[in-house]
């Protein structure tokens, strides 16, 4: 009767359902012991809404790819987000990983209960290779929290926050300028300039939406590191649904832009996605106009 009633004055039954599964989820946030949660990853988290989001930085590996020295903010930041959700929490998040850590940690996230849905490298000829794994559960946010910090153990990913040693390197772009072909405010970080680039459409996994979308991972990626005299690597991810996919890929090499992955991140997500990473390092401005001509081909945003 009520979806019929909805239905005759023109109002889907399903636009009620994000508002009151988002008061679940906030009354849940308020529950939940954040604090042993923080202690017991050894960090704190990056807050945005009802998602805490810790990062766990490769710092102690010194990769390059084609000479160029890469900072963790620019392919090496990995990361896990907690959402509350379904009386528990969700937890996703991605992982960097050398290749002899793959196993070692694989087998103690599954022993804990913890899926993997991908695993799969994002650079090409990078020395020493890295690999990113994306991992998903869900359950009390304490247990998961153990879960994965016994997990990383199995690694060499630094589980204690290195106290800072000095101010952040400055990024030598026209950032000004930068902003505003690719239609979105940037932000440094490490030495890096990232910028995180809203979908349209509204993306969720297990009947949850992914919001909001930067902290958990569905939005697109792009990240400029400075290597002198106006010139940036780029990197980062395009998130894609099929139609868009080989577009995108065009768009790209046509402008120079190498693609160096082409794969799925989750399981269950609605819609499908598919994620693109992409390396060049060439003029900033230059490689800033042939990316926001590949976000011309999807359903991204403006800010």
């Amino acid at each position: 009767m009520r979806k019929a009633i909805l239905a005759l004055i023109g109002i889907s039954a399903c636009v009620l359902a994000p508002a009151s599964e988002w008061l679940a989820s906030a009354a849940h946030a308020q529950d939940v012991d954040w604090q042993k949660v923080d202690e017991t990853l050894g960090r704190k988290p990056a807050v945005s809404d009802d998602v805490h989001r810790y990062s766990f930085p490769r710092t102690d590996l010194a990769v390059t790819l084609d000479g160029v020295p890469i900072k963790p903010a620019l392919a090496l930041g990995g990361w896990i987000a907690f959402k509350p959700a379904h009386g528990g929490a969700m937890v996703m998040g991605d992982l960097v990983l050398l290749d002899t850590e793959i196993n070692p940690v694989m087998a103690k996230m599954i022993a804990s209960g913890l899926e993997i849905t991908a695993v799969h490298n994002h650079l090409l000829r990078a020395t020493p290779a890295t690999f990113y794994m994306h991992v998903a559960g869900h359950g009390e946010p304490v247990r998961l929290a153990s879960a994965i910090h016994d997990a990383l153990a199995e690694s060499k990913t630094p589980l204690v926050v290195p106290a800072p040693t000095g101010p952040s390197p400055a990024v030598d772009l026209d950032t000004a300028k930068l902003d505003q072909i690719i239609g979105v405010k940037g932000q440094a970080n490490g030495g890096v300039y990232q910028y995180s680039v809203k979908r349209r459409d509204a993306i969720t996994q297990d009947g949850t939406p992914l919001t909001p979308v930067g902290a958990m991972g569905v939005a697109i990626g792009i990240n400029f590191q400075p290597t002198g005299a106006g010139k940036a690597a780029i990197t980062g991810d395009f998130v894609l649904t099929g139609d868009e996919v080989n577009p995108v890929i065009l768009a790209l090499r046509a402008h120079g832009i190498e693609v160096t992955a082409l794969h799925s991140h989750m399981l269950h997500e609605q819609p499908r996605l598919f994620f693109m990473h992409f390396w060049a390092n060439d003029d900033a401005v230059k490689l800033a106009e042939c990316l926001r001509a590949a976000l011309d081909k999807t359903a991204s945003t403006k800010s």
